[in-house]
């Protein structure tokens, strides 16, 4: 079981989203710019200080004015006294020296200096004992990128970094209200702390976390038979693929499964459910192109209770929510649902694409009037940068998730985990 969950997470991590990539390249941009920042403001104070330090002297140093505006130092000075103020006995010595048989130089002649003129020609400071070299310390781009030191970069967390955060979390679909209430949450407790991107990176994943936790609920299983599963959403959203797949599931999970291809309007649409009723090995009811769908449903139903199935799920056509006509045919469907069974359907799917962005917002906002939605399912995760708009969904109006889809294997719809989500989003290892 641990082995499969890391599987789905891997999947999740590898497949899902671009928005991992750009939320968390967005986050690793937003703390090593600050730091870049910060850092050349210290290192520039550093070397303006350098520059206007007086240089240091190492000893007593007289100078003055001299022929051509040049200056002597002190220790010139002491070497041209001592040069010309030997006693003259020493040099009369000096030049009284017998001649030898060969040549000799006068640097083989020379008499060694009493001990007290040696210490006058010595040096006024002795050169210093070498000590050990001090370590280089690294440069900024060193010590941001981890060359010379291991900490990774970090940027105080102040008014600047949070409104540039605010601004990635509206650019990746959270919405304006989620990415205002997140960022004061992450702001707590952290304000003018330095943080680093992983940091970063965990309390954001925290906040999504915590706002996913309450809708993570799989798709709720009833004693009543059958169970009526009603699948709606928009053109293109994903319901057959995804009744297809919930089908499989249910079926390996030891229930038997009925499928009514409610989209009577599109032959093709009819034809692909019917490759995933045999893929999971389930039956797939069909009406004659242009039936009423309502009347197909109806059927469906009475043979759905005829044969004992546990659950019955009906496609429907997909329905534009700005076509009343259409939306007042998904409530038709409805209502001769329940002249069969006055609590069907017991489960009201909305199937959103998450490529549509904020645009699903205003899908569940009409289908919950018209259908009475009760749970979501998130499709196409793995080809989008809108991946946070399932987070502003759970925020808004707190509908159960109940899976989301990451590819187009049958295998490909996966329990909805808050935590592997967050941390997927984020761009965050398990």
């Amino acid at each position: 079981m641990k082995g499969f969950a890391m599987s789905i997470f891997r999947k999740l991590k590898d497949r899902l989203f671009r928005s991992s990539d750009k939320i968390g390249e967005g986050l690793d941009a937003l703390v090593q710019e600050g730091a870049i920042q910060e850092g050349a403001a210290e290192d520039g104070a550093v070397d303006a200080g350098q520059g206007q330090a007086d240089p240091v002297q190492t000893g007593p140093v007289q100078s003055g004015p001299t022929r051509g505006g040049e200056t002597r130092d002190v220790e010139d000075q002491q070497a041209a006294t001592a040069a010309t103020s030997l006693p003259e006995a020493e040099a009369s010595a000096a030049k009284h020296v017998p001649e030898a048989p060969e040549r000799v130089t006068p640097a083989d002649v020379a008499p060694p200096v009493p001990a007290s003129r040696a210490a006058e020609r010595a040096p006024l400071v002795q050169p210093a004992a070498p000590e050990a070299a001090e370590p280089v310390k690294p440069g900024l781009l060193g010590r941001l990128f981890g060359r010379g030191e291991t900490a990774e970069p970090r940027r105080v967390l102040d008014d600047q970094m949070l409104e540039s955060l605010e601004e990635l979390l509206i650019q990746t679909d959270l919405g304006v209200d989620t990415a205002v209430r997140v960022t004061a949450n992450i702001a707590e407790g952290r304000f003018g702390r330095k943080v680093s991107t992983r940091e970063l990176k965990e309390a954001l994943a925290g906040e999504v976390a915590r706002i996913m936790t309450p809708v993570a609920k799989p798709l709720p299983l009833y004693a009543k038979k059958p169970q009526v599963v009603l699948v709606v959403g928009v053109n293109g959203s994903g319901k057959t693929t995804t009744i297809g797949k919930l089908a499989s599931q249910f079926r390996a999970a030891g229930k038997t499964v009925v499928i009514a291809a409610g989209d009577t309007f599109r032959a093709a649409a009819v034809e692909q459910l019917k490759v995933w009723g045999e893929r999971a090995g389930v039956p797939v009811l069909t009406a004659p192109e242009g039936s009423d769908p309502a009347s197909l449903a109806f059927d469906a139903l009475g043979r759905a209770q005829e044969e004992g199935a546990d659950l019955l799920m009906i496609d429907t056509a997909g329905r534009l929510q700005n076509r009343q006509d259409l939306m007042e045919e998904l409530a038709k469907i409805v209502r001769v649902l329940k002249k069969k069974d006055a609590t069907a359907p017991h489960n009201t799917l909305l199937v959103l694409d998450a490529t549509t962005g904020q645009n699903a917002i205003t899908q569940v906002d009409i289908f919950r009037k018209i259908a009475d939605v009760s749970g979501l399912v998130m499709t196409k995760l793995d080809g989008t940068a809108k991946g946070g708009v399932l987070v502003a969904l759970a925020d808004k109006f707190g509908l159960p998730i109940h899976a989301i889809g990451v590819g187009e294997q049958i295998d490909d719809l996966s329990p909805f985990d808050p935590d592997d989500f967050a941390r997927a989003l984020v761009g965050l290892d398990k």
